[in-house]
Formats: C-alpha cells, sequence, structure tokens
C-alpha cells in the first residue's frame, strides 16, 4: 500500500504540477491565439492589397500570385514566431529555425529540378519573356501559351493538344517568339515553265502580292530566282503581314496563292506539272527516228 500511495502521491503532484503551470500560462495562451487571428486577418488584408496594386503594374497573374503568396507566408511565419515566444516557448522557437534549416537543405537536394523550375518560373514572370497568348515554337512544338506557372509553360497546340514544358527547360533551351514583333514574313514558293519571260513573270508577280490590302505599309514585297528544276524555273516571293494569331499568317499565304494563280491564268503563265523530257538529239545521242524507225507497208 505504501507503493501504491508513493505513487499516487507522485502521479498527483506532476498533474497538479501540469494544471498549475497551464493555468498560469492560460492568459499568454489567449493572447497568442488572438495574435494568430489579428495576423491571420492582417496577411489577409495585405494579400489583397498587394494583388490591388501589383495588378495595375504588371499582367502576368503568376508573378502577382506569389508575391501574394509569399506575403501571407511572410506574415503568418511572424506571428508563429511572435505567439511562440508569449508562450515563453524560446527553446523551441530555436530548435524550429535549426530544424527549418535541414529540412530546407534535404528539399534542396532531393527537389533540385522542382526548385529549378520554380526559380526559372520567377525569372520568366518577372521577364516577361513569353506570356499568356504568345505564339512560340519549341522544339516540336508550336503553338499559343495558355498559361504560365511556377512549374510550367502549356502551350497549345494549332492541332488542339495541350504540351506542358517545365520552366527551366523554357530557361535553359531554345524556342521561337513569333509575337515579340507583331509581324511574320511569308515565304511563298513558286516555278514557272521554262518557256516564260522571266522579268514579264516577275512583274506579274509582285503585282499580284501588291494588291493584297493588309501586307505590312513599310515592308517590301521582294521576288528572288532561286534555281534550275526539273521542270521549272523556281522563285520565292517574299511579303510581311500584321501577325497577331496563326490564322493571319495562314490567311495571308492562301489569299498570295490565290492571287498568283488568278494573274498567271489571266497573262498565260504556266506554272508546269512535274514532266520529263527525253531529247534524243542532243549532241553525243540519237535522234528519234534513228531510235524508233518507222514501219512501211505495202498493198
Amino acid at each position: 500500500m505504501n507503493y501504491l500511495d508513493n505513487a499516487y502521491q507522485i502521479i498527483t503532484e506532476k498533474v497538479g504540477g501540469w494544471v498549475a503551470q497551464i493555468v498560469s500560462m492560460l492568459p499568454n495562451f489567449v493572447i497568442a491565439i488572438l495574435i494568430l487571428i489579428f495576423f491571420y486577418l492582417l496577411a489577409r488584408l495585405a494579400a489583397t492589397l498587394v494583388s490591388k496594386t501589383l495588378s495595375r503594374f504588371s499582367r502576368n497573374v503568376a508573378i502577382i500570385k506569389l508575391v501574394v503568396s509569399l506575403t501571407r507566408i511572410a506574415i503568418m511565419t511572424a506571428a508563429l514566431f511572435i505567439a511562440l515566444g508569449i508562450l515563453e516557448l524560446e527553446k523551441t522557437v530555436t530548435s524550429l529555425l535549426a530544424g527549418v534549416g535541414i529540412v530546407g537543405l534535404a528539399i534542396g537536394f532531393a527537389f533540385k529540378d522542382t526548385i529549378a523550375n520554380f526559380l526559372s518560373g520567377i525569372y520568366i514572370a518577372i521577364k516577361s519573356t513569353v506570356n499568356v497568348g504568345d505564339i512560340v515554337e519549341f522544339g516540336d512544338y508550336y503553338g499559343t501559351v495558355s498559361s504560365i506557372g511556377l512549374r510550367a509553360v502549356k502551350i497549345r497546340t494549332f492541332q488542339g493538344q495541350e504540351v506542358v514544358i517545365p520552366n527551366r527547360l523554357i530557361f535553359e533551351d531554345v524556342y521561337t517568339h513569333f509575337t515579340v514583333y507583331k509581324e511574320r514574313r511569308i515565304d511563298l514558293n513558286v516555278g514557272v515553265s521554262y518557256g516564260e519571260d522571266l522579268q514579264h513573270v516577275e512583274d506579274i508577280t509582285l503585282s499580284a502580292i501588291k494588291s493584297i490590302s493588309y501586307l505590312k505599309k513599310n515592308k517590301p514585297v521582294d521576288l528572288y530566282y532561286q534555281e534550275f528544276g526539273d521542270s521549272s524555273i523556281n522563285f520565292v516571293v517574299r511579303y510581311w503581314v500584321i501577325f497577331e494569331k496563326q490564322t493571319d499568317y495562314l490567311r495571308a499565304l492562301s489569299e498570295g496563292i490565290k492571287r498568283i494563280k488568278s494573274a498567271y491564268d489571266k497573262n498565260d503563265i504556266t506554272i508546269p506539272f512535274p514532266i520529263r523530257t527525253l531529247d534524243f538529239g542532243i549532241k553525243g545521242g540519237k535522234t528519234l527516228s534513228d531510235v524508233f524507225p518507222l514501219k512501211t507497208t505495202t498493198s
């Protein structure tokens, strides 16, 4: 019985001490809770103000969300440390800081690619190298940027697929930006018959292309002959249009083809089919009559 009485007394004293400590800490605990609530409301207010302020100066949604999130985290972190200080848990604060450092180091090694994507996303958001709605080509993918996140850029191809590209690849590799200058050149390849007057062809072609009403006025329309093809003399005609979406390019290309074809039809200029000419009468060869002599019939 003495053993049980001693054990009961020890437990009673411990529980009593804990209760007394809780009662003595109760005011501090209430104050800590109120501080957390206050800072939570403050974080929401600050996030709203930061979001409205940044929206006036930037249209990049990703960077606005990032700054708003960092603002909330900073305020709530400060609130947590203040609350722990009020509860006289300074050693806990020190342990938390040391733990955060160790965890941060471990996360840095384990998720280095994710962190690289995150930092690249911040750079893309701040520098605005790529924006939503831009037309870009990255590797084999060509389409419109549909969203920019802190981990990846999403591209919607013109065939309707969505391609997700990690930010670090956009940051490190080469990509082609088609809408940064809001203009694009069409290179239209054409071939005409060897029997045509090339100067006449050039005049008719340039006149047909220049009749397109939405060409860029400050850009020239050029035509350059390039090669003697198998069945035609080939050239390229180059002209510029305002480019904001893919259909601007496709419409200008289609219109150029239609106008050149119509102009050639009116001026009897031939765009030849692929043909093969056999000439048996060239130097060193034989005439066709020698190869295929005519047969005479007698009646």
